[in-house]
């Protein structure tokens, strides 16, 4: 090879070789710059303020939550005397906490910084808000940023919480305990920056999500006042407003006004919210933080760096300044730190801005005054609830704009009304929000409407979501579908159910079953409603509200997972249409259905499906159909059960059910089973007629010395209770059995068959099932199998020869005693597979205290029967992967109620001044099982 064609060769590798380093460039530029959407938000502010919803309602009103200092603090009165203000923004439940919520017991709960309480409920507040359940989160690589500042929480030596103070008063263990109680992986950090806390807080979550340091992350900011320390120093500075009233931006300005809050954003990557089906509220374009560093004063704001901030945000945001809408000031309403904001703001937002569309200004520290630790996140969720509704809330409290500010300098204008949203057709809606931290840190941060594709679907294969669990879910027929309730408490239940009722109505019935059962933890108080329509609903859950039992309610408190054993139903349930409603519901019951259908038809007459939907079940009732039919039935409903992830720790089946359970465990496959299941109907089929069964209410002890003096032509075919026992055999020799009964003060029963199953009148066909049996190939089972034969678990011996399926035919089904021996070894749910449920009202007389469930139940609707059903395993406490109840495209995700935090009462103290313990000083908190997230 010439040199010509090797420098050829090097240009052709090194050329490849610059476009994938130009690619990876590119892909990390646009990594490092990619929006973080905002896809929850929880809070709690001044007001009674208990979420955006609430918020957004304050704003749009024009009202306020500033109130008289609070009572239950314990707050030296002469501390107070010293305050040039008896008003705040508080919030006045901040000194109750649902503490076995959480499975913090009453003396670390009272030992815990408010603060840390407050945030645990708002947390776990803004994941449900996120269609996230809490629970799921667990070793996961979510983020925790919290900002918050020390508040001196203290509590006195009689309160006996020895143990617990450091971890109870760290500002560390303010992210930590979130950490800790979700079981949260990535990283946790506590920010103090003082009032810029936040903002701050969010910039470091932003910046960890496109880093890959976390996947999801919890961004907010939280501040209770422990003790009036605070309103005390302010006011020796002079920097307080008598009234508590932040006037922002004011001529009448006086200073700024204290008050509480809490505000947690939860964030995702755009794209990986997208990829999860997260409803997209927003998206933070950029962000920027900074210090004004040697400038006229520690505490003094300084307005080049203000300026330097906001450019610094812009860059990061890839925008220019007048594609900025609306701006949320700090707005504290102090005549040094209003003017110096506002003329950053002119400097940046308002230069070259056309005069018809000035920048918009506003402060929600107008309507909560300044939550400290938590105003920058409260300004946040302001601007995303006003993007959502088209529309800036007024700034209160504004007689006129500052005189120290030119506003003449630049196109900015106070909303001093609620003002629509600037219309701008070729892009989206942005706003920024600004907080400025007491020891000079600076944080700026760029807000955009959601994008206008962010609730479509994935384009293609590669972007579908990764956990099956959170996948879009079903395009459902008009039917019952089951509304999930649960809560650590009954009173939290009740409470629930009454939370739900004003937004049952509000869409499908379909969407809010959905939404409960994959966006909701599920805890050990548990009902489902099981309706079909919008009204069954509305009653039912005003029942449960009120604490009755409405009709079609399932119910139950969960003790941890029980052991579960899935039993198949024998000959005689069989109907007409069975199947046919549950082939339309669900497409995994239909394609298995059709499989086993099609395996089966090769060896019968007729096509089966034909037979058992046609309009009586009498070809149906013929024993070559009837078999192939339940089994065909009963390996579907397994395959649909399966689907939603149940798996039964034994199998069981009675009679013909038996042969469905070997399958479904892998003992044959469809096409052996297939030929097994028809040869077994066929062979029944052509025995000869006049054998009869008869069913009496009496005791296997009681029946077989009768049946012993027929031996040669009668047998006891099932016994399936303690008082339950089937006789089969000769038709003259059971009617003697029959008349001894009677006199004895029994009533026998003839069942309605064709043979005498499990008798010795079936001797004639064994030896051709046999043979059959012998040319099919058996394997080990993967799922045990417990005989009806042996009433013990089938060995792999049994399973896997021809002798025990022919024995299995002649000999008597001993279901109670099978039953028995699955409690014995901690059965302690049953879940019959079959068109009705005749099994399960066996399990229920003889072991009152298992839990037997039908998924079918013979004239009652199968739609209605199998949500009972999947309730009924969800209340006993087996998980279920319920976004594979509800198949298809057509349901979403809404938004529901909140989980009912039920709170006892906790009083802090002012700091350093322990007393005696007061009965209203201890924390009440709801005793019993713990629930233990982290």
């Amino acid at each position: 090879m010439g040199n010509e064609q090797r420098l050829r060769d090097y240009l052709k590798r090194a050329t490849v070789d610059l476009r994938r380093t130009r690619q990876k460039v590119q892909e990390l530029e646009e990594a490092a710059s990619e929006p973080i959407a905002i896809v929850g938000m929880g809070c709690r502010y001044p007001g009674d303020v208990r979420g955006p919803e609430d918020l957004w309602a304050m704003l749009e009103r024009g009202g306020h939550g500033v109130t008289d200092f609070p009572a239950d603090r314990g707050w030296d009165p002469e501390a107070l005397g010293t305050s040039s203000t008896l008003s705040g923004g508080f919030l006045h439940d901040a000194t109750t906490f649902d503490a076995d919520f959480f499975g913090i017991s009453p003396r670390e709960a009272l030992s815990m910084d408010p603060q840390q309480r407050v945030l645990l409920e708002t947390t776990w507040d803004a994941l449900e808000r996120a269609g996230i359940d809490p629970t799921g989160l667990k070793g996961s690589q979510t983020g925790v940023f919290v900002g918050a500042m020390p508040q001196e929480y203290r509590v006195g030596p009689a309160d006996n919480i020895d143990g617990f103070r450091l971890t109870g008063n760290t500002s560390s263990v303010i992210s930590g305990r979130l950490s800790y109680c979700f079981g949260l992986v990535g990283p946790a950090v506590t920010v103090d920056t003082a009032c810029s806390s936040s903002l701050v807080a969010l910039h470091l979550a932003a910046q960890a999500l496109r880093a890959g340091e976390c996947d999801l992350a919890l961004a907010g900011g939280v501040t209770v006042m422990s003790s009036p320390l605070t309103f005390v120093e302010f006011s020796k500075q002079g920097g307080l407003a008598a009234d508590g009233h932040c006037r922002s931006f004011a001529e009448s300005a006086s200073g700024t006004g204290w008050a509480e809050g809490v505000g947690v954003l939860v964030l995702e990557k755009l794209s990986d919210a997208r990829r999860n089906g997260h409803e997209i509220l927003a998206v933070v374009r950029g962000s920027a933080v900074n210090q004004d560093g040697a400038s006229n004063g520690l505490t003094a704001p300084n307005g080049p760096s203000q300026v330097r901030v906001i450019e610094q945000a812009l860059l990061n945001a890839r925008l220019s300044a007048d594609q900025v809408d609306v701006v949320e000031a700090h707005g504290t309403g102090t005549t040094l730190g209003d003017p110096v904001e506002a003329e950053a703001l002119l400097a940046t937002y308002g230069r070259n801005r056309p005069a018809d569309r000035p920048l918009l200004l506003g402060s929600v520290k107008s309507n909560i005054s300044h939550t400290q630790a938590a105003a920058g996140v409260a300004g946040v969720i302001k601007l995303v609830l006003a993007m959502r509704h088209g529309m800036l809330p007024r700034t209160l409290h504004v007689d006129a704009p500052t005189s120290h500010v030119d506003w003449s300098s630049g196109a900015l204008a106070l909303a001093t009304e609620n003002t629509p949203w600037p219309a701008e057709a070729d892009r989206p809606r942005r706003a920024a929000v600004s907080s400025f931290g007491l020891s000079g840190t600076n944080a700026h941060a760029i807000i955009e409407q959601a994008p206008a594709d962010a609730d479509e679907a994935p384009a293609d294969e590669d972007e579908a979501p990764a956990d099956e669990d959170e996948a879009p879910a079903g395009d459902i027929a008009a039917g019952a579908v089951p509304l999930l309730l649960s809560a650590r408490t009954r009173e939290a239940l009740a409470e629930q159910a009454a939370r739900l009722l004003p937004t049952v109505d509000s869409g499908a019935l379909a969407d809010t079953a959905f939404s409960l059962a994959t966006t909701r933890a599920a805890f050990e108080h548990r009902a489902a409603v099981v309706a079909n329509d919008h009204e069954q609903a509305r009653v039912a859950l005003a029942a449960l509200a009120a604490g009755e039992t409405p009709a079609g309610l399932v119910s139950g408190v969960t003790r941890g997972r029980p052991k579960l054993a899935v039993v198949f139903t024998g000959q005689g349930a069989q109907r007409a249409g069975m199947g046919r409603e549950l082939y339309d519901r669900f497409p995994v019951f239909a394609a298995a259905l059709d499989e086993a259908c099609a395996a089966l038809d090769v060896h019968l007459d007729r096509p089966l499906r034909e037979v058992m939907w046609a309009r009586t079940a009498r070809t149906l009732n013929r024993t070559e159909y009837a078999q192939p039919a339940l089994f065909a039935v009963e390996v579907a409903l397994y395959r649909l059960v399966e689907s939603w992830g149940v798996r039964p720790d034994y199998l069981a089946g009675h009679s013909i059910g038996e042969l469905a359970a070997a399958h479904v465990a892998g003992v044959l496959d469809l096409t052996a089973a297939a030929a097994l299941v028809a040869a077994r109907g066929r062979l029944m089929q052509a025995l000869p007629a006049g054998g009869v069964m008869t069913s009496v209410r009496a005791s296997e002890a009681e029946v077989a010395p009768l049946v012993s003096e027929h031996a040669d032509t009668v047998s006891i075919a099932a016994v399936n209770g303690a008082r339950s026992v089937v006789v089969a055999g000769a038709a003259d020799a059971v009617a003697e059995i029959e008349a001894a009964l009677v006199e004895r003060g029994h009533r026998p029963k003839r069942l309605r068959v064709s043979h005498a199953f499990h008798s010795p009148l079936m001797a004639p066909m064994l030896d051709d099932f046999r043979a059959v049996a012998e040319d099919l190939a058996f394997r080990e089972p993967l799922l045990p199998v417990v005989s009806t034969v042996t009433s013990e678990q089938a060995t792999v011996e049994q399973l896997t020869g021809a002798d025990y399926w022919t024995d299995h035919v002649r000999r008597p089904v001993r279901f109670h005693d099978t039953v028995g021996w699955l409690r014995e070894h901690g059965v302690g749910a049953f879940l019959e597979l079959g068109p009705d449920g005749v099994l399960t009202a066996m399990v229920r007389e003889d072991f009152p205290d298992a839990d037997a469930l039908a998924t079918l139940r013979g004239a009652q609707p199968e739609d209605a029967a199998l949500a009972s059903a999947a309730a009924g395993l969800h209340a006993l406490g087996v998980p279920l992967r319920w976004a594979a109840y509800f198949p298809g495209p057509g349901a979403r995700r809404v938004d529901l109620p909140t989980y009912a935090v039920q709170r006892g009462a906790a009083v802090d103290r002012q700091p350093g001044r322990p007393r005696p313990p007061h009965p209203h000083d201890v924390l009440a908190v709801r005793r019993g099982r713990r629930l233990r997230l982290g």
